[in-house]
């Protein structure tokens, strides 16, 4: 009996992550035909795929490990200390139904590649806006990505400081 429940969860978490690449095709069919009846070429310039890189980046990590989407993710996910003890984790919780979608909302690079994808869109439909949320965003993207090699730098150079550093 017991080993048929976890067949059926299992039977509903590949049922939602089928229905995720589904709908995540499905938009991207849609749009693709959108662009393709309008006779336009999309032209992504190098100053927009930056952004787009950064923002997504940022809101990959906001969505996953930031305190502020937290009560957006608890229904599906639970918050731990990482291995070290030094930060959180975000793992996905429950089973089937649940279990998927806490996977996508525990895992940047998933999140990240529907935020991307909205974001292109977004330039097509809506670009003020889009380009608008795509400058403050990534400006934060960028200053924690200066920020993450700054204490990766201060760390380095304490810890060879204190190997270099005479013993008494």
């Amino acid at each position: 009996m017991e080993h048929s429940q976890q067949e059926k969860r299992k039977d509903q978490e590949q049922a939602t992550y089928l229905t995720l690449i589904g709908i995540f095709l499905g938009l991207f069919a849609a749009f693709t035909k959108r662009e393709q009846d309008k006779h336009e070429q999309i032209d992504i310039s190098a100053l927009d795929l930056s952004m787009l890189a950064l923002t997504t980046f940022r809101t990959g990590q906001l969505a996953v490990y930031d305190k502020v989407t937290e009560p957006l993710r608890e229904p599906f996910t639970e918050t731990e200390p990482d291995t070290y003890g030094t930060s959180q984790t975000t793992v996905p919780e429950g089973s089937g139904v649940r279990r998927a979608l806490g996977s996508l909302l525990s895992c940047p690079t998933c999140v990240g590649t529907w935020v991307a994808a909205f974001l292109v869109y977004g330039l097509r439909i809506a670009p003020i806006p889009t380009r608008l949320f795509m400058a403050f965003m990534s400006a934060i993207g960028l200053a924690e990505l200066i920020n993450s090699a700054n204490e990766a730098l201060t760390w380095t150079s304490r810890s060879e400081r204190k190997q270099a550093k005479p013993s008494s």
